[in-house]
């Protein structure tokens, strides 16, 4: 994803730069844990291997609720707040996103904002249609099928695999931005989201960072309200 946040008009002042930490421990971890799993689920779900398909579904479900938790009390680059961009700082940055020099942003710019949610609302789409979803035989169903009729069940598997190309677009736009940054800009992107480090525009503050133990209750929380919620409705409904 394109990266961003802070005061000032984008653009300006990207001479002067320094060289501080902008991704936390547990963002990075949840970065690369998303496109292994993903990867997992997607040519689980190609080769009908269902009994991998689901219980990786599930994991992926996990660390989304998780993500969506840290952007609630997490640190201040993962904020969901930080997502959200008005539509004039868009359009300000839409004006300079075409100059051939680094942006040099602590975070996500307001592009990589929107491309963030997006992608954090067709995995939520996505994990939580296969909870509910059947196959046309009902020999593999989702942990929660059992909760809706039949109809329903299939209707949720079509709405899942719908999704699923959706995420795939949303895949491949990513990596074109990412790509773009790389060879059009002179910006690497991925490099920052391995260290934690980047060169960012004097103008940006250093970001406030949550500590590592706030993302093991986080994930703690999301393991909970997962599998202990389907766990519960199983034992229970």
């Amino acid at each position: 994803m394109t990266q961003g946040m802070g005061a000032g008009k984008p653009g300006e002042g990207k001479d002067a730069t320094r060289r501080i930490r902008v991704w936390d421990r547990p963002t990075r971890i949840f970065h690369w844990l998303l496109v292994i799993l993903f990867v997992v689920c997607f040519i689980s779900g190609r080769q009908e291997r269902f009994d991998i398909h689901i219980v990786a579904g599930q994991a992926l479900l996990v660390l989304v609720v998780a993500r969506v938790l840290w952007g609630l009390i997490g640190s201040e680059t993962s904020r969901l707040r930080r997502l959200v961009r008005s539509p004039a700082e868009i359009a300000a940055y839409l004006r300079v996103v075409f100059r051939r020099e680094p942006d040099r942003h602590a975070g996500h710019n307001p592009l990589g904002g929107l491309s963030v949610l997006a992608m954090l609302a067709a995995l939520l789409a996505q994990t939580g249609l296969g909870l509910f979803a059947a196959d046309v035989d009902g020999l593999h169903e989702g942990p929660l099928s059992f909760l809706v009729t039949y109809d329903l069940a299939r209707e949720a598997a079509e709405l899942h695999g719908l999704v699923v190309d959706i995420l795939l677009v949303l895949v491949g736009l990513h990596l074109a931005a990412v790509a773009f940054h790389l060879l059009y800009k002179r910006e690497n992107l991925t490099g920052p989201m391995v260290t934690g480090h980047a060169d960012v525009a004097e103008k940006f503050e250093a970001p406030r960072f949550a500590p590592d133990s706030r993302a093991l209750l986080v994930l703690a929380v999301a393991v909970v309200a997962v599998v202990g919620g389907i766990e519960l409705a199983s034992r229970v409904l």
